[in-house]
């Protein structure tokens, strides 16, 4: 399915050494979205493409919620997922095209094994190098921090957060030399690394910051490191942020035999942090790029649904002319503003049956509030 003029299709890869709850995460994000509750208050709905994942990422949450049983972890299972995002029939304008305003949603689940085996076989070294090679696309990069790992190192936390780093260190160095043996950087790749504490729910004592600051204190010399390791990868190395912003993620509630799927923290904001994390960032730096035509162009072409929605009324040549005009439209209404003016702007444009907007506005407004929950540090860069 092509994508149309007007959609956009935003992608996130998600890393995490095995056993960090990548599968039981994509699993909780999709099968909530197909609970009547979501269905009924959402005005969109969010629909797999491939038959077969939907089944059994909606059988994974099933097994969860009534069996208590948790999905079955996958090996050396490099997967890509694609999510449509589509108006609901009935928040619909009569002969609206609801497919001309979709969003689409590309998740790589990247093996955890990767990070802790070499490849036994040469077919498994260039699926390993194939596989990275198809997220360098992504927009956004989380990278697992697994909660249960914290607290088997309590009191020695820095145990597990320095191996965990050294291990992505090591094999991004890698698949950098496989995939850029040349040495010339990319640039289209994911500019935008978030740190995520999954499991989040064994520690609910800890909010966001104190998160952070505990993979800062524990391992900011290995954070470094792993900066310079995956900035080695893109054109203009300034345009990229890893260690800036943080998020809290809890697929359910887990307890002997009883695996509560309705308490989730922060896994309704995968789908607004790809769609929305990297936009005013994308936005900036392109606007500091002048004098780099190619790197400014490729960051306004990910900067983002919102971004070709307006493009298609301001018709401008050049990306830099674009940027110049569409930024005050961009980025004060759209990012900076105040929580009520962003809320008037939602209902305005839910009033008016424009779906693009009412969502996009809707995930802004789900990351500033999850800002201020605890559960979310967003960069102000």
């Amino acid at each position: 399915m092509k994508p149309s003029k007007v959609a956009r299709e935003q992608q996130i890869a998600v890393f995490g050494e095995s056993g960090s709850g990548k599968t039981v995460l994509l699993s909780s994000f999709y099968g909530a979205a197909q609970q009547p509750a979501f269905v009924q208050d959402s005005m969109y709905k969010i629909t797999a493409d491939d038959t077969a994942q939907r089944n059994r990422l909606h059988q994974n949450f099933l097994g969860m919620r009534n069996s208590g049983v948790a999905p079955e972890s996958t090996r050396f299972a490099a997967t890509r997922y694609v999510f449509s995002i589509t108006r609901r029939p009935m928040t619909g304008r009569k002969g609206k095209n609801p497919a001309a305003e979709e969003l689409r949603l590309v998740w790589h689940d990247y093996p955890g094994e990767w990070f802790e085996e070499d490849p036994s076989t040469a077919e498994e070294l260039v699926r390993r190098g194939e596989t990275f090679q198809t997220l360098i696309g992504s927009d956004v990069a989380v990278l697992l921090v697994d909660a249960q790992r914290l607290v088997d190192n309590t009191g020695e936390e820095e145990r597990y957060l320095k191996a965990l780093l050294t291990n992505y260190i090591a094999h991004v160095s890698k698949v950098r030399g496989e995939l850029l043996p040349d040495g010339k950087r990319l640039a289209r790749f994911p500019r935008v690394w978030l740190f995520g504490l999954s499991k989040a729910d064994l520690l609910p004592e800890m909010d966001v910051t104190r998160f952070r600051d505990l993979v800062v204190e524990k391992a900011g010399q290995e954070m470094t490191l792993l900066h310079e390791e995956l900035s080695a990868f893109v054109e203009e190395p300034e345009a990229f942020s890893l260690g800036e912003d943080f998020v809290l993620l809890s697929s359910a509630h887990f307890e002997p035999g009883k695996i509560d799927v309705d308490q989730q923290v922060g896994v309704k904001l995968m789908l607004p942090i790809a769609a929305m994390l990297p936009f005013s960032r994308y936005v900036r730096w392109a606007g500091a790029m002048r004098r780099s035509n190619k790197v400014a162009k490729e960051l306004l072409d990910r900067s983002g649904p919102v971004l070709a929605f307006i493009a298609t009324k301001v018709k401008l040549p050049g990306p830099l002319k674009l940027i110049t005009v569409a930024l005050p439209f961009l980025v004060d209404p759209l990012l900076d503003h105040s929580r009520d003016k962003l809320e008037d702007a939602y209902n305005t444009a839910k009033a008016r049956h424009e779906f693009l907007t009412a969502v996009l506005l809707g995930f802004r407004l789900e990351l500033k509030q999850a800002v201020d929950d605890k559960v979310l540090i967003e960069s102000p860069k």
